[in-house]
């Protein structure tokens, strides 16, 4: 598979406590670009408060900047950003880095979540205004089926960043989604040049079909919620984590880092040598057991609700709950699931649950999940917490 090749020799290596680590590089697709398997996701350099995100390390520029080095010391080349006031003023920072660094050691990845052709192509220009200089990749942010017609059609901000791409103001053109189905319609399109997904051991039902699928096998494909939203490496070792998506025909494991200490945590191994086998399903779902009752779903996204709800994106919810971001994820499941609960008990089509592939008991979990909210509505109202 093109997008996935490894390098046979690493490009850089180094020495940590006596002993000898590599981070290698895989090809990017047909981009030419050879990234280094783990890249750095910038939103925890950002400083302030982003109001769709939660509170992060609040760096300032200078400690930002030597947290980016730390990771390019150790072989990192690909450094994700998204455009401003999305990601703070970590795409500043980002380019601040380049400059001092040198902008032709790195690859900038960026992005923004303009769905119509002349936002996008404005939105680039402010990006690059932000860097400094030009991006390598840029991707239209967060598609859903909502925009996805918007987004692919007729002067749409994939058309946007193809113009682009024909001046010179970028290199490649990209969509980024968390949807299987609006990744796989990326995945044949010719405009396109890379992607963006999002998946990790746990959730790793759209790496599995991706796996399957040769539309993606001419395309870069980088991963983002590899620690799923930073919430997994309190349950299992990082190198178990980075490994378990590499071992997936991926071209780059992004990974939010906001420390020095995580940084070494990340890089500093040989992802050849010490990636280990990837953990089952099963095996996964046996180490959350020792926490709370999971729901056996590996957001494979073949859960079609004729009453349109999101069942995947739910359930996803429910194990962040007890993962460890309680109330951002009560705050979302709360958003509608007596409504998709009560559409589920009535509904006698079950499309979902035959197309679960782990025979899920959709309607019984549904209403799981309505139970937890429901008893933590109950404990606020009570000024429990």
């Amino acid at each position: 598979m093109r997008g996935v090749r490894a390098s046979k020799k690493p490009v850089l290596s180094w020495r940590n406590n006596g002993g000898m680590f590599a981070l290698r590089y895989r090809e990017l697709g047909r981009t030419r670009i050879r990234v280094s398997e783990i890249g750095f996701g910038t939103i925890p350099v950002l400083k302030g408060n982003v109001p769709v995100l939660p509170d992060y390390y609040n760096l300032e520029e200078e400690e930002a900047l030597e947290v980016m080095e730390a990771a390019f010391r150790l072989g990192c080349n690909l450094y994700d950003t998204a455009i401003v006031p999305e990601y703070g003023d970590a795409e500043v920072k980002l380019g601040k880095f380049a400059a001092r660094v040198g902008r032709e050691k790195l690859i900038l990845s960026d992005k923004a979540r303009f769905f119509d052709g002349n936002e996008m192509y404005q939105a680039v220009e402010t990006s690059c205004k932000n860097l400094g200089t030009y991006a390598d990749l840029y991707f239209v942010h967060q598609v859903d089926a909502e925009h996805e017609e918007e987004v692919f059609g007729a002067g749409g901000a994939l058309d946007a960043l193809a113009e682009l791409k024909e001046e010179g103001r970028i290199r490649f053109a990209g969509i980024a989604s968390h949807y299987y189905d609006t990744l796989l319609r990326g995945a044949k399109d010719s405009r396109v040049d890379v992607l963006q997904g999002s998946g990790n051991i746990l959730e790793r039902g759209m790496l599995e079909r991706i796996q399957r699928e040769d539309a993606f096998r001419e395309k870069g494909l980088m991963i983002n919620k590899v620690y799923a939203a930073g919430l997994l490496p309190s349950f299992f070792p990082v190198r178990t984590l980075i490994g378990g998506v590499l071992s997936y025909p991926v071209s780059c494991a992004l990974i939010g880092l906001g420390t020095k200490e995580q940084v070494g945590a990340a890089m500093a191994w040989d992802t050849q040598k010490e990636a280990g086998a990837l953990p089952s399903f099963e095996e996964v779902l046996s180490v959350l057991e020792k926490w709370y009752g999971p729901i056996a779903c590996d957001r494979c996204q073949r859960c079609v609700c004729p009453y349109g709800t999101e069942i995947h994106t739910i359930f996803r919810q429910f194990q962040y709950y007890f993962m460890g971001k309680d109330y951002w994820a009560l705050k979302k499941l709360g958003l509608g699931i007596e409504e998709s609960a009560s559409w589920c008990l009535s509904c006698t089509q079950m499309p979902c649950m035959k197309q679960c592939p782990w025979k899920i008991r959709i309607p019984d979990e549904m209403q799981k999940v309505r139970d937890l909210v429901r008893a933590r509505d109950t404990q606020l109202q009570r000024g429990d917490r």
